[in-house]
């Protein structure tokens, strides 16, 4: 269901691919699709695998990497929103999904939602048992189109109540010149877009930012790779300086953010 990207990594950092995959159990016959729905963004946030295993490395963080598509269940949504199990997705009917019982929705979220946050949970609990607030970072991608409107922007950071991590982001990532920056774009974390992050962050007061990398920058392996590289480079002084929350970064243990 997910793994655990770099789980000996030493710094305070959290980062989480909710839709990084787009696994089906064999049982679930793809939810009745063919192959080309699991080749678009309704069923994974394209280049966000690539892209979240080498901030793990840059960042030297553990990353929870979510395998299963966001088809089968979404795991950044709640349970009781529309979008959390879809029957339509842009305009694609997802015939499993369709005839889904109130049951076999509980049956659903029992195996394949809640085991993910749980794991989430027990990341975050094993940092406070050692003093350490980390930095919780969730990684996505975007489409550069939507609904027959253009999305201009590179990059978008998400956030809510409070600007935390993200306005520095922000601030950091305007200091490329060939950079359209989102600030809650392509959607605004004020309307809940970011449940995994308001779920586990939140409550326990820690840093945070959502980042959408628009999906025509990562599509390939070389260039998800490279955006990567571009977000751990503006990451690093954000989170080694303490600034933003109390990250707990030293010497010692940034000394592999630059490798």
């Amino acid at each position: 269901m997910f793994e655990v990207a770099n789980p000996n990594g030493s710094a305070p950092v959290l980062l989480l691919a909710d839709h990084a995959g787009r696994e089906v159990p064999a049982a679930l016959n793809r939810l009745g699709l063919g192959d080309a729905p699991f080749e678009r963004h309704i069923a994974y946030d394209i280049g966000v695998e690539v892209m979240t295993r080498r901030l793990a490395h840059r960042l030297d963080a553990p990353a929870m990497i979510y395998n299963y598509s966001r088809l089968l269940i979404d795991p950044n949504r709640s349970l009781d929103d529309p979008t959390s199990i879809c029957a339509v997705s842009d305009g694609v009917i997802v015939p499993a999904n369709r005839t889904l019982t109130p049951n076999d929705a509980e049956a659903r979220a029992a195996e394949f939602f809640h085991p993910y946050h749980q794991a989430i949970d027990d990341w975050l609990n094993r940092f406070a048992t050692r003093g350490v607030a980390p930095s919780v970072i969730s990684v996505h991608s975007f489409t550069e189109q939507f609904r027959g409107v253009d999305r201009p922007w590179h990059v978008g950071i998400l956030w809510g109540d409070e600007g935390g991590l993200s306005l520095p982001l922000i601030d950091r990532l305007r200091q490329e010149p060939d950079l359209c920056i989102g600030d809650n774009q392509p959607y605004s974390g004020r309307n809940r877009h970011g449940y995994t992050v308001e779920t586990h962050a939140y409550p326990r007061d820690l840093a945070n930012t959502l980042i959408e990398v628009r999906q025509d920058l990562v599509d390939t392996e070389e260039k998800a790779e490279a955006w990567g590289d571009r977000l751990a480079d503006c990451l690093a002084p954000l989170l080694s300086n303490g600034g933003y929350g109390d990250t707990g970064f030293t010497q010692d243990n940034n000394k592999a953010v630059n490798a």
